[in-house]
């Protein structure tokens, strides 16, 4: 949705599509017009699912390692359709079976000519190898040396404005996270531990999850402006959307991956619930706990863009925060600020992931992994 539309000073690129069109229609305030793009979203990721995804979750049952058959097996009409067809069975026969068996044998010759031919092109790919370096070297020192120059201009004043937006946009990231962790992990383990809710709940998750959060901007802004919450909770909101399903479906996972033998020595110990919890869940989830929370980190960072800063019925709401200094410096072609304020967000990025997730992740690997 953003991708299709978005000014850059006085230049407004824009694509045909239901990104762009959708877009149009909130800035406009034609609810009628959003209604039924988001309709004709909901119409595409059932179909995508029905036709594309659910006979590829059901084909790849052949590639799992277990002597036993499962029970829970992924089941599509198109997939057996497609195995039961002969029109399919001859198209392969004829065409894709014989064109893959010229593609082995080609592969097959190539790599006996290659060991025939003496080894005499080592040098010249280690010169190559030092072209190519060389080459980038300057191109980055280019690059590095004309943002000094953009920077350059930049007063002290516009780099604490930013870096106070920095901070508010980090406490956002954070309750995002929060308050998306407190519902999708006991729903998650609870859907992970129950096969039977599994099967109802994984695919209305998966739509939702499929449908973009930016899509649902536009009505929930007017909602929040009706019960009078401003932007600067509002934006928690959004980014809340855009990054609670990553974690949801890790811990999902994470739960499935739990043996259940550990969950029946646990009921025949009769732990209590904090025990079970403690001993059991959350050290099992963990691992899946911690990839979900830094996809869903990586997504609230990307929603801030987008939602502390929205054209809406032909007016701009907007936050104090870096996502909203990001989008005002592209609105206004203030390239200098749009730099620093890029280049903040990309630091913030890398220094909570070597301080905060890479420990966390040595933790899983060295203490929490079920072997």
């Amino acid at each position: 949705m953003v991708c299709e539309m978005f000014p850059v000073g006085s230049r407004n690129f824009r694509l045909p599509g239901l990104g762009s069109y959708l877009q149009t229609a909130a800035a406009h305030g034609d609810f009628v017009a959003v209604t039924w793009g988001l309709l004709t979203m909901v119409l595409i990721i059932v179909i995508t699912d029905q036709l594309l995804w659910r006979p590829l979750i059901a084909w790849s049952d052949k590639f799992k390692f277990e002597t036993v058959e499962s029970s829970d097996r992924v089941t599509s009409p198109v997939l057996d359709a497609l195995r039961n067809s002969s029109v399919v069975g001859i198209i392969n026969r004829y065409t894709f079976r014989p064109i893959a068996e010229r593609f082995y044998i080609e592969m097959a010759a190539r790599r006996k000519r290659r060991k025939a031919k003496p080894v005499s092109g080592e040098p010249r790919k280690g010169w190559t190898a030092a072209y190519f370096i060389a080459a980038m070297v300057v191109v980055v020192g280019i690059a590095a040396f004309h943002a000094l120059l953009l920077l350059k201009g930049m007063h002290r004043a516009e780099f604490l404005h930013l870096l106070a937006g920095a901070g508010l946009t980090l406490a956002r990231v954070n309750a995002a996270l929060l308050i998306g962790s407190l519902w999708t992990i006991p729903v998650g383990v609870a859907i992970g531990f129950n096969p039977r809710l599994s099967h109802i709940a994984q695919p209305v998750a998966q739509i939702a999850a499929s449908f973009p959060a930016t899509a649902l901007f536009p009505l929930i802004l007017v909602a929040l402006m009706r019960i009078g919450v401003g932007l600067g909770f509002g934006s928690v909101v959004l980014m809340l959307l855009a990054a609670q399903w990553y974690i949801l479906f890790n811990v999902i996972a994470g739960a499935q991956a739990i043996p259940s033998e550990l969950r029946e020595v646990a009921a025949l110990f009769r732990f209590q619930d904090v025990q079970r919890w403690t001993t059991v869940i959350l050290p099992g989830i963990f691992p899946f706990l911690i990839t979900g929370l830094i996809t869903a980190s990586g997504g609230a960072w990307n929603a801030s863009i987008v939602a502390e800063y929205f054209q809406l019925k032909g007016r701009a709401l907007s936050t104090l925060g870096l996502g909203a200094q990001i989008s005002t410096a592209s609105d206004q072609a203030n390239y200098p600020v749009l730099l620093a304020a890029t280049m903040i967000m990309a630091l913030m990025v890398v220094t909570i992931n070597r301080l905060v997730w890479r420990p966390l992740y040595h933790l899983a690997e060295t203490r929490y992994r079920l072997e």
